[in-house]
């Protein structure tokens, strides 16, 4: 069950996303604070984590699920979105140095296929960084927010989906220890949240954020028909600021 990408964005625009968004970036940063030169990728719905990546990427590319929908991004010049069948990627091979996945793999029905696929377009020495929700916390569980749709995950249950698509894990980080809740007061006291439920209760987080590594050991079989000629490119959204919905039976 993918979301409406009407309803990210909306979200994403309240208070209460920009806020989220926030902490999770402080943790992306963390993980990468040093991106320059490199090809940036995002899977989902990922403009509010990208988005502070554009100036020092040499590139950056929003790749939208055909299920979810596309918002044309950034806002002004150039597009860098791209509707696409998620499993089945319009890129070469080993052509991205750092792909970033949010609001994807809880949403699909076997999250398997699609790691193989971003195996596959991922640079030998490329990183992949993951923000799911966390089975264990609030924010999966209150539909305040998109992190309470889909399917949440467990530390083990995504160590040992990255283990079978020849992912290692290589770092782990959390955030969301405040409530998805909306108003002034909860907001307020959000960093105090952050702070106190990294220390002493950082199981019980609103999200779970992994970077990954590939592995080389040998390739994954891609299913048949599912390799990307080289004649195929992405099309970018033409219009700004007009987001729209594609129908799963609409494949124009």
């Amino acid at each position: 069950m993918y979301l409406d990408v009407v309803d990210l964005r909306d979200f994403y625009a309240q208070p209460l996303g920009r806020v989220a968004a926030q902490f999770i970036n402080q943790r992306i940063h963390e993980h990468w604070p040093n991106v320059n030169g490199l090809s940036i990728l995002g899977l989902g719905y990922t403009p509010p984590y990208i988005r502070s990546m554009r100036d020092r990427a040499e590139r950056t590319l929003a790749l939208m699920p055909a299920r979810q929908g596309a918002v044309y991004w950034p806002s002004t010049g150039a597009s860098l979105t791209a509707l696409v069948e998620d499993d089945l990627l319009p890129l070469p091979d080993s052509c991205m140095d750092r792909i970033i996945i949010t609001h994807l793999l809880e949403m699909v029905d076997n999250p398997a296929d699609h790691l193989r696929e971003i195996w596959r377009v991922l640079t030998p020495g490329g990183r992949l960084l993951i923000v799911v929700p966390n089975r264990r916390g609030v924010w999966a569980r209150l539909e305040q927010s998109p992190f309470a749709y889909g399917r949440p995950f467990s530390r083990g249950q995504l160590t040992h989906l990255l283990r079978d698509t020849m992912f290692t894990p290589v770092k782990w980080s959390e955030a969301l220890y405040f409530g998805p809740f909306k108003g002034r007061s909860p907001l307020g006291s959000a960093k105090a949240w952050e702070k106190v439920g990294g220390r002493f209760w950082p199981a019980f987080s609103g999200v779970l954020i992994v970077e990954a590594t590939k592995l080389m050991r040998q390739g994954l079989l891609a299913p048949e028909g599912s390799r990307v000629t080289s004649g195929f490119r992405p099309i970018f959204l033409p219009a700004p600021n007009l987001p729209f919905k594609l129908e799963p039976d609409d494949k124009g």
